[in-house]
């Protein structure tokens, strides 16, 4: 594979608690979302998590090309900073769904660009080398242009637990631990990567919704959510109805209305308190919740709305 040819799928973390001993690197964990980026000098492409081509939407990438000498594909995370230089989730929602972003829009809530690794340099495929060697050639590219580019430090000389200490004092959102001598396996999830959120989130499938009360009468109220099962079924999980703001209310709503179904998208049964009044739509769209902890029968205890995930295929999303 060359640096410039096909885009690869992305090497995914599992869940788990910090791994110790040696053999490992850590990084911080961004609350962001994945790209995978081609550029040469003054060419660039840029691909999401599901492959979809997204340079459109952060045209910010276009500057890596001025920053090679030859082609080079990296992986990295895509990011809006708070006040204080903390990625974060809820401003990135402003850019997700927008393709052609406004001079006022790109300027009011400008995305960066984290990179953490690097799997093709000129016609070399990196994947089949270690991750320690990998970022040994990333660091050499020196990709760095504040605020919007950076390479982010590994920490192979701290203990895990400490380091998701600091993640936690300073509002970050966890770990990743990478095995040292660990290959990358594109599109494929692996315990050689291990992800510690200081947050319990779980992506969903939305499958329907339920008509509010109150203020909001006549509007969405609540999102019935589902995850497939081990058969791939798509099983209700829950609802939610706090975490959003108004405009993410009306703008979902609008979509929704969309791909409205008469038929319910989930397998076995959903509580008959949300069936009454339920408007059915197709299992195409997927949120990401924060929630405390699953229940014994398999729902989502206390949800709160993240946004929208359009980086994720609703096929692929399972309880974590």
């Amino acid at each position: 594979m060359a640096a410039s040819g096909e885009p690869l799928p992305p090497m995914l973390a599992t869940s788990g608690d910090p791994p110790a001993g040696p053999g490992w690197a850590f990084e911080w964990k961004w609350d962001g979302v994945r790209a995978i980026v081609a550029a040469e000098a003054g060419g660039v492409q840029a691909w999401s998590r599901n492959l979809r081509p997204v340079l459109e939407t952060y045209p910010e990438l276009r500057q890596l090309g001025e920053l090679v000498d030859r082609p080079v594909m990296v992986d990295g995370e895509l990011v809006t900073l708070d006040t204080e230089g903390r990625p974060d989730f809820g401003r990135l929602q402003s850019r997700m769904h927008v393709q052609r972003p406004t001079t006022e829009l790109l300027a009011s809530t400008p995305v960066a660009f984290y990179v953490f690794d690097l799997l093709a340099d000129r016609d070399a495929d990196l994947t089949g080398l270690t991750y320690l060697e990998r970022r040994e050639r990333l660091a050499a590219l020196g990709l760095a242009r504040e605020p919007w580019l950076r390479t982010p430090p590994h920490y192979t000389d701290m203990a895990g637990g400490e380091l998701l200490a600091i993640a936690g004092e300073h509002g970050l959102e966890g770990v990743v631990a990478k095995r040292l001598q660990s290959r990358y396996l594109p599109g494929r999830r692996s315990r050689d990567w291990i992800k510690t959120p200081l947050r319990q989130a779980q992506e969903v499938v939305i499958g329907g919704w339920v008509p509010g009360q109150g203020r909001r009468s006549g509007a969405l109220g609540s999102l019935l959510l589902g995850v497939h099962d081990a058969q791939g079924a798509l099983r209700y999980s829950g609802h939610v109805g706090t975490g959003f703001t108004d405009t993410a209310l009306a703008q979902l709503q609008e979509q929704l209305e969309r791909i409205e179904t008469a038929v319910s998208p989930f397998a076995g049964a959903v509580p008959r308190e949300y069936t009454r009044h339920a408007r059915w739509v197709e299992p195409v769209l997927v949120g990401e919740v924060e929630h405390r902890q699953w229940t014994a029968d398999g729902r989502l205890r206390h949800p709160s709305w993240r946004g929208l995930r359009p980086d994720r295929n609703p096929g692929e999303v399972v309880r974590v």
